[in-house]
């Protein structure tokens, strides 16, 4: 029986595409990812921040996958996001929009000392950048 997890698993985020082109330019252009290869056309993984991300175009159930169908998601309805902890979320979102982020607002302050800003890729996966008062990113 093997462990689970076990030492030299990965863990990869799957995210799906409409564009894989537009989409490998935002990822590497954007949020700085470094394209580790591309299958196809219809499928490219990247590293990022030390961790693994896979994009693909979507498609209908297969044999693995029966009765589920891969699309990218619906702008207004969120079910997962991805959170940046930053040390600086004005930094990071003056950085991001001069590489063409597009947020849905400025940074915003909260009293419980943490800056947040969204925005999203141009599926409209979401996005986060976080900043927390009291320390250095972590």
């Amino acid at each position: 029986m093997t462990a689970f997890p076990s030492p030299g698993m990965d863990l990869t985020r799957h995210l799906v595409v409409s564009d894989l082109a537009r989409s490998v330019g935002w990822y590497r252009d954007v949020l700085g990812a470094e394209l580790d290869r591309e299958y196809g056309g219809t499928s490219a993984v990247f590293r990022l921040m030390g961790q693994w991300l896979l994009l693909t175009t979507g498609g209908p159930p297969t044999e693995d996958n029966p009765g589920v169908t891969f699309a990218p998601p619906e702008r207004a309805t969120v079910s997962a996001q991805m959170i940046f902890r930053v040390p600086d979320a004005q930094g990071a979102y003056e950085t991001l929009t001069g590489r063409g982020a597009a947020f849905l607002a400025p940074p915003v302050h909260y009293p419980h000392g943490e800056t947040r800003a969204f925005f999203r890729d141009p599926d409209g996966h979401l996005f986060e950048i976080s900043a927390l008062d009291d320390g250095p990113a972590g």
